[in-house]
């Protein structure tokens, strides 16, 4: 037979066992590349990028606590840009060349490159997209960009050498709203 005691302990106890239990949970909000209007925090300034790497996502911040966020692909574990730096150079179609630190770690990919001054011209085939914003820090290009792609696989990926990917009509987009001076943020 059950005595009261034990009955009113555990009554009590199952009464409170969902106060103890953690809460179930949250959805994690599914990845969306497509550029939206969002609020964000309000110690970003309007004109400011602010770039997050773990989320996958870009902001172009429009007027206190709203952003444009634009979703994109960034750099392989030990390869990314963090910091702050200035967007001192745009350029539409741009040309572009690897890094030696690229053909020395990708000679497979990049091998075409070596011992030699190729320049890769503008174009749909070209890794840059259709657009780029070249990040520069006290005036010294850090040989990171925001560009374009048109390997639709590689947003929401840690895949680059480094630089910030978007879909080629994101940059353009992009492009058109940010003008040379711009801080960048990467967190």
């Amino acid at each position: 037979m059950i005595s009261r005691r034990t009955f009113l302990m555990t009554t009590a106890s199952a009464a409170t066992a969902p106060l103890l239990m953690p809460e179930p949970a949250q959805a994690q909000e599914a990845f969306d590349p497509k550029p939206q209007y969002v609020s964000i925090r309000d110690h970003f300034l309007p004109g400011q990028m602010l770039v997050l790497p773990r989320s996958y996502y870009l902001y172009w911040v429009t007027e206190p606590r709203r952003a444009i966020r634009y979703g994109v692909g960034v750099g392989m574990a030990g390869l990314q840009f963090t910091g702050t730096a200035t967007i001192d150079v745009k350029k539409e179609w741009p040309t572009w060349r690897p890094t030696d630190e690229m053909i020395e770690r990708s000679p497979q990919i990049y091998g075409r490159f070596k011992d030699n001054d190729y320049v890769q011209p503008g174009g749909p085939e070209n890794p840059l997209g259709a657009r780029a914003l070249y990040l520069f820090q006290n005036g010294v290009d850090t040989y990171f960009r925001v560009h374009g792609t048109s390997d639709t696989r590689s947003i929401g990926r840690s895949v680059s050498n480094g630089c910030i990917r978007m879909l080629n009509s994101h940059v353009v987009d992009l492009y058109q709203r940010v003008p040379i001076g711009t801080v960048v943020t990467v967190i």
